[in-house]
């Protein structure tokens, strides 16, 4: 059974604009590096699609998982899971003003890939570029993604 760390970041150039999006998963001595460039989207799509990608890759091996530890220095995804995601799926994806959330297509993939892993993901909100390395290195790649969006990538070694 494996751990994995997996650290995320989303970037936006003029918000909306360019965006990209970079994880970096961390199994015992690998890692894999999950990037994507997109021509027009906003940081907090981003921020969304930084976790949706290695969530994908990692959905057929997830009988061989333990535990997923995922670091977002996204203040919006991690409140998102940790105190609306169940509200707005029970009230058909919609606010307390019963108007239909932002990104609702982003929220409703994230929300169906952590059905599928139950309660082997563990969420980490950490503070962004005060020298967390892996933090650092996703938001470099995440701004490489959004200056060169043609470039999409599966995952890669490190």
């Amino acid at each position: 059974m494996l751990k994995i760390d997996i650290y995320t970041d989303g970037s936006c150039i003029n918000n909306p604009g360019p965006g990209g999006c970079a994880a970096i998963a961390i199994i015992i001595n690998k890692k894999l590096v999950f990037h994507s460039g997109y021509y027009y989207t906003t940081n907090n799509r981003m921020e969304l699609m930084a976790v949706i990608l290695p969530l994908n890759f990692f959905l057929n091996y997830r009988n061989n998982i333990l535990l997923l530890n995922i670091f977002t220095d996204s203040n919006y995804l991690y409140s998102g899971i940790n105190n609306w995601i169940y509200f707005w799926k029970n009230n058909h994806w919609r606010n307390t003003n019963n108007k239909s959330i932002k990104n609702i297509d982003l929220w409703i993939k994230i929300y169906n890939l952590i059905f599928f892993f139950k309660k082997k993901i563990k969420w980490h909100l950490i503070k962004g570029h005060v020298g967390n390395f892996y933090n650092e290195k996703c938001d470099k790649i995440a701004f490489f993604s959004a200056k060169n969006p043609s470039l999409r990538d599966l995952p890669l070694p490190y």
